[in-house]
């Protein structure tokens, strides 16, 4: 399941939703919430305003979780997404991930919310309580992360 949306959401129903999906097949369920956080290290934080591209924005997370399940043995994804404007604290993305095993929805579930941040198309504009806004730039770790996760570690023979 993947929902890009302006309202709010109820992460116990997706959590409910996750689970009878499994129909008791999961022996692990990995959770991501992710919350509008004050990015200014100079002035206080107001707000985020997330804009995406409509369409193909759901189909590169789709897109994404259909990797993670053929990457790992996972039984389902939920990704739920906000776009609009959105005040600090409020929630802006949840990735579940069930399984039989913790590992398999621990790294499936890691990958996703990696790969999304860089993969995406979202655009953040912050607004300061000064009332200036300006674009969130793409961290250059998060590249990295995501890069990473193409090119695994290599382990010796």
């Amino acid at each position: 399941m993947v929902v890009v949306q302006t309202e709010r959401f109820d992460t116990a129903a997706l959590i409910d939703q996750l689970q009878k999906k499994a129909a008791g097949q999961a022996g692990a369920y990995v959770y991501f919430l992710g919350t509008v956080r004050d990015y200014s290290p100079d002035s206080p934080s107001e707000s985020l305003f997330l804009e995406h591209y409509p369409g193909m924005c759901e189909r590169e997370i789709l897109a994404l979780c259909e990797r993670a399940q053929a990457r790992w043995n996972i039984l389902d994804t939920h990704v739920v997404h906000r776009v609009g404007a959105l005040p600090v604290g409020d929630p802006i993305v949840f990735v579940g991930v069930s399984s039989a095993h913790r590992s398999e929805a621990f790294r499936a579930c890691e990958y996703i919310i990696d790969t999304l941040k860089t993969r995406a198309p979202f655009w953040k504009r912050e607004t300061l309580t000064s009332g200036q806004a300006f674009w969130v730039q793409q961290q250059e770790a998060d590249a990295l992360k995501t890069e990473s996760w193409d090119h695994p570690p290599r382990t010796n023979p």
